[in-house]
């Protein structure tokens, strides 16, 4: 039976574009690296991979068609430490009914979404 979502990839022409976006701008822990090859994110949890795919070239073509999404405890903090790296944001902490979201875009244009659960 499917359970739920255990993690999700992006792909790149070559995780190096990717990957210091990922672990050092927005602050997620490598869990497992290989040549090519990145898993984010604590054992056992849901994680975000990155990978090296020899079918993708350049920036995403498309990048609202799939959103990563990242959750926090305060989007706003977060919003105004990304934004003073250079990190580009689409649309800037908004709040939807029980959640505050934030959206950015990584090196290579894919979309990722800064999510906070909000008190009802």
């Amino acid at each position: 039976m499917i359970k739920g979502l255990r993690g999700a990839s992006i792909w790149s022409e070559d995780v190096k574009n990717l990957l210091p976006f990922y672990r050092d701008v927005l602050g997620l822990k490598v869990g497992f690296e290989s040549p090519g090859f990145v898993v984010l994110g604590e054992p056992g949890a849901p994680a975000l991979a990155l990978g090296t795919h020899s079918e993708v070239h350049g920036r995403n073509a498309d990048p609202a068609r799939h959103i990563v999404g990242l959750a926090t405890d305060d989007v706003r903090t977060d919003w105004k430490r990304l934004k003073a790296a250079g990190v580009e944001f689409i649309e800037d902490p908004t709040d939807y009914g029980n959640m505050r979201i934030a959206t950015l875009k990584d090196p290579e244009g894919n979309l990722v979404q800064l999510l906070e659960p909000l008190k009802t």
